[in-house]
């Protein structure tokens, strides 16, 4: 696997920019890779890796370079939580390691660079050095994937008998007998509003 510097700087063209938020995903997902001894995520162990995220920050884009794990291969899983974590999860054994971001580590990054004049590159700095428990809080879990949510399942596709759009790996609701999409099931939770 690449350094850390190296990966950063993958991340940063991945993502656009480069942040605390890089910084910290990319910290992220090589303390869970180290954690499951996953060397080579993008390659060889590119089967045994799926990662949950529960955060949609720029953590999260940094976390999907360096595992490999995207949406579209079904390997990067999101939880929409609004927490700085990511659990890590080796297909081979059902087990995973959360790592938490510790809230913490913004006033460490406070008194370890007073000098530096933003909070942004005071977080950088410091998110760079500090050591991983100072930064993070991990602890183990057993993670039981669902075969349909795995790369590579052939679901049952299904046609919903009120708006008459396709839906895969049977996201549907019955209501009334009837199998609905989530969105017929549900219009309250739709994010658009038809005109």
């Amino acid at each position: 696997m690449e350094s850390f510097d190296e990966l950063l700087q993958k991340a940063e063209a991945a993502h656009g920019h480069i942040c605390a938020g890089q910084i910290l995903g990319v910290r992220m997902a090589l303390l869970g890779l180290n954690r499951l001894e996953i060397d080579d995520p993008r390659g060889a162990d590119r089967k045994r890796l799926v990662t949950y995220i529960e955060i949609d920050r720029c953590a999260t884009d940094a976390i999907g370079m360096v595992t490999g794990c995207r949406l579209g291969k079904r390997t990067l899983k999101f939880r929409d939580w609004g927490k700085m974590a990511a659990t890590f999860v080796d297909l081979t054994t059902d087990r995973g390691v959360r790592i938490i971001a510790l809230e913490n580590s913004r006033e460490l990054a406070q008194e370890l660079y007073p000098r530096i004049e933003t909070k942004s590159a005071r977080q950088m700095a410091a998110y760079r050095e500090l050591r991983d428990d100072q930064l993070f809080r991990e602890e183990w879990v057993r993670v039981a994937v669902d075969a349909s949510e795995l790369p590579g399942f052939k679901g049952e596709r299904h046609t919903c008998p009120q708006c008459g759009e396709g839906v895969n790996f049977g996201r549907l609701n019955e209501v009334d007998g009837e199998r609905l999409c989530l969105s017929c099931a549900q219009p309250e939770l739709r994010y658009w509003t038809p005109e």
